[in-house]
């Protein structure tokens, strides 16, 4: 009679587990003197110095508006929710995702910039922002 082998198949070694994948390499923040848009077309990150006005992606030659942070709102997509920025002053956006027209309604819509300075002005005096009163 042969001796019996024991197969054992517990699983690894104690001791040993397996690691997660390391996290994708993120691209390195830009230089102070450059910002950085999504192309409205092909959706590719842009880089471009601060200051310029039109930035043209590498990628698919279209030409991109550049607008700062004080220039733009965001309303999410009435089709997708996803959400969107448009210039202010701007009646309504088009989605790029599923190209449904959301209307900027009023409470959207940028508020003149007089009542932005008065109310910036009393925030930094600590007191409440005067009433505004909206032009019919």
């Amino acid at each position: 009679m042969g001796s019996k082998q024991v197969e054992e198949d517990e699983g690894p070694p104690p001791g040993w587990q397996t690691t997660p994948p390391p996290p994708p390499p993120q691209p390195p923040p830009p230089p102070s003197d450059m910002a950085q848009m999504v192309c409205g077309s092909c959706h590719r990150l842009l880089s471009y110095p601060r200051g310029a006005r039109h930035v043209q992606c590498s990628s698919c030659q279209t030409v991109n508006f550049v607008l700062e942070a004080q220039q733009v709102g965001q309303v999410k997509c009435a089709g997708c929710a996803v959400l969107l920025m448009y210039p202010y002053g701007a009646p309504s956006v088009r989605c790029s995702s599923c190209r449904s027209v959301t209307e900027i309604g009023a409470p959207n819509r940028r508020p003149p910039l007089s009542v932005q300075q008065a109310n910036s002005l009393s925030a930094q005096l600590g007191q409440q922002p005067p009433p505004s009163n909206p032009v019919h």
